[in-house]
């Protein structure tokens, strides 16, 4: 799973921008571009008749449809929230309505579609940009553990080393196994996990420090910082946390205008170049 990390001219471990996409779809992007390309070129080259437009026409729909699902999915996590980019959807939420992030065959983020207000409206977002198998992650399991057993060459006891001074021959020792990209799946989950746990315990006591300041009449900006005073029955939790970090941004999905013109527009190509 390839991950990326920028941090922003914020100063805090928050503030860092990191993106998990599968670097295997990556690859398929980048092969089928070189081959759309090579075979424009070769249709522009000795091309003549319908066929060949019709050709090329179907090679531009594929190429949208390839930019959809492997370029565009990915999960991009900043100091505010997550995103989830789906093929033709994209799904954003502060890291307080997030409850918690998991796996089935997709990664999933269950969140909370209006934190801060009453009642629970619970929705699950699944990524097409992380992929799970639980059953190649045990059989993964299962040869390590086959490969961490001590093993006995030449008679040389398990304990000892071999006439070789290590390798195969050593008392048991072996390279630790290559991580998988379903351990890579778990390693994103941890991550999500805990930055979304972080940022909960935050906003508890943000809230909690507010609803004190308005019970003991002290104001508010002794509370949170803010550019007016205001008195404390005007602070909200909303307010408090809504300015510096957007925590509580309410769930947001919005079709992308980008991916649907990649799939729509060269299906409108084939189908006037079909009409011609």
């Amino acid at each position: 799973m390839a991950v990326q990390k920028r941090g922003r001219n914020r100063g805090s471990a928050d503030s860092t921008v990191q993106t998990f996409r599968s670097p295997t779809a990556l690859v398929v992007w980048v092969v089928w571009l070189l081959f759309a390309a090579a075979n424009w070129v070769d249709l522009a080259v000795q091309g003549r008749d319908h066929i060949s437009v019709v050709a090329a026409a179907l090679l531009l729909l594929a190429t949208g449809f390839a930019y959809v699902a492997a370029q565009r999915p990915r999960i991009i996590a900043d100091g505010a929230g997550i995103t989830v980019r789906n093929p033709l959807r994209d799904h954003r939420i502060g890291w307080a309505g997030v409850t918690k992030v998991d796996l089935a065959d997709l990664l999933r983020v269950h969140c909370d579609s209006a934190p801060g207000s009453p009642g629970k409206r619970t929705k699950v977002i699944s990524s097409w940009a992380v992929h799970y198998s639980r059953r190649r992650q045990l059989t993964a399991e299962a040869k390590a553990r086959r490969g961490s057993r001590p093993r006995r060459a030449f008679g040389v006891p398990s304990g000892g080393r071999g006439l070789l001074g290590g390798g195969l021959l050593d008392g048991g020792t072996t390279s630790p196994p290559a991580a998988t990209a379903e351990a890579e799946a778990e390693k994103i989950v941890r991550l999500l996990n805990e930055r979304a746990t972080a940022a909960r315990a935050e906003t508890v006591w943000a809230t909690g420090t507010v609803e004190l300041a308005a019970a003991t009449g002290t104001p508010a900006t002794e509370a949170t910082p803010a550019t007016e005073a205001t008195p404390a029955t005007e602070a909200t939790p909303d307010a408090a946390m809504l300015g510096p970090t957007g925590w509580l941004e309410p769930l947001k999905t919005t079709w992308s205008r980008n991916a649907l013109a990649a799939i729509l527009i060269p299906a409108l190509i084939v189908l006037i170049v079909c009409l011609i």
